[in-house]
């Protein structure tokens, strides 16, 4: 099945004829710079790996070593962005059962767990909640030298810290 990107908010998604987001789908929510992942959980609220500070200044969690395990409506998370369900490793790793991933995800829910832009972000902890590993394509794909994404998410970082935002 070939992912579609759909506008923000879920009654746009839900109308437009596709099928219902569903308790325990993987959504990617495609930022300025990178892809912001959270799990569905139902009743239009996901569950997410954040830092303390939102909005524009997410970016600063790449200098961060903690992020707060948050939920938060599907609408709220995306923002005026575009965003996607992705169940993208489906074929190569069995989901975990459904009660067990919801279960757990529910129970991090405003903890502060350990942050690191290459081995433990918001697409690592969405993969292990649904999965039971923690992967992350986007780190794989876009942390070699010279990267246009790095160069911008680099480029990015130094400004906010400059700035002191948060």
């Amino acid at each position: 099945m070939q992912a579609r990107i759909f506008n923000r908010t879920l009654k746009r998604y839900v109308h437009k004829g596709f099928d219902e987001i569903k308790p325990g789908d993987l959504i990617e929510i495609f930022r300025s710079c990178y892809q912001h992942w959270g799990i569905y959980v139902g009743e239009g609220k996901v569950v997410h790996l954040a830092p303390e500070c939102d909005g524009a200044a997410s970016v600063l969690a790449v200098l961060s070593d903690r992020a707060y395990v948050k939920k938060d409506w599907l609408e709220t998370v995306v923002r005026s962005d575009q965003y996607r369900v992705n169940n993208k490793h489906d074929h190569t790793y069995p989901p975990l059962p459904l009660s067990k991933t919801l279960e757990r995800a529910e129970e991090l829910v405003g903890k502060e767990m350990p942050y690191n832009l290459t081995s433990h972000n918001c697409e690592h902890f969405v993969m292990e909640l649904r999965y039971g590993i923690a992967m992350s394509d986007q780190v794989r794909g876009e942390m070699s030298v010279g990267s246009p994404r790095l160069t911008r998410l680099s480029g990015a970082r130094v400004s906010i810290a400059k700035r002191g935002a948060c």
